[in-house]
């Protein structure tokens, strides 16, 4: 399988599970009877959660539609089941052995980065361009482990290992 169709079959599957996120948010009940703000529904999350999904499946969709298949010799970019196993695995040493050694900042920091760094690695283009890949991960990594430490613990009220 092509990964542009690859692509575009996985942004259907979200689109559709985005989609049918945000509906069941909607149709949840809305605890008005209890006194409670209508803006503390529980399904504000999953709504807004879906819509994101939807969008981002959008997002996917278009690239794939834009980018031609090229050929590599790496088995980053040639092998579709390759691909996958480096994912769970990077997945799984996350949750299972990164969350719970590291602090949660530090974990999600330090697998965003490897996770970017792997997937997104310029074959060419030289050392320069090498240099910008590695700081765009950094920048990542650290925006995404501040943002979601932030999120969870200030937002959700959520206690974090």
């Amino acid at each position: 399988m092509q990964m542009s169709l690859a692509d575009r079959i996985t942004a259907v599957a979200l689109a559709a599970l985005g989609l049918s996120m945000t509906v069941g948010g909607w149709r949840m009940d809305r605890l008005e009877i209890r006194q409670i703000h209508p803006a503390s529904i529980p399904g504000l999350v999953p709504m807004m959660l879906g819509a994101l999904m939807v969008f981002c499946a959008a997002l996917l969709w278009r690239d794939a539609t834009r980018n031609q298949e090229t050929a590599a010799a790496s088995i980053l970019t040639n092998g579709s089941w390759a691909r996958l196993g480096l994912t769970a695995f990077a997945c799984l040493f996350y949750a299972l052995v990164l969350v719970g050694w590291l602090p949660y900042m530090w974990a999600t920091a330090l697998f965003v980065f490897a996770f970017a760094t792997i997937f997104a690695w310029p074959e060419g283009g030289g050392r320069p361009r090498q240099i910008r890949a590695l700081a765009a991960a950094a920048l990542l990594a650290l925006a995404t482990a501040a943002g979601s430490a932030y999120l969870f613990s200030e937002i959700f009220l959520v206690r974090l290992p």
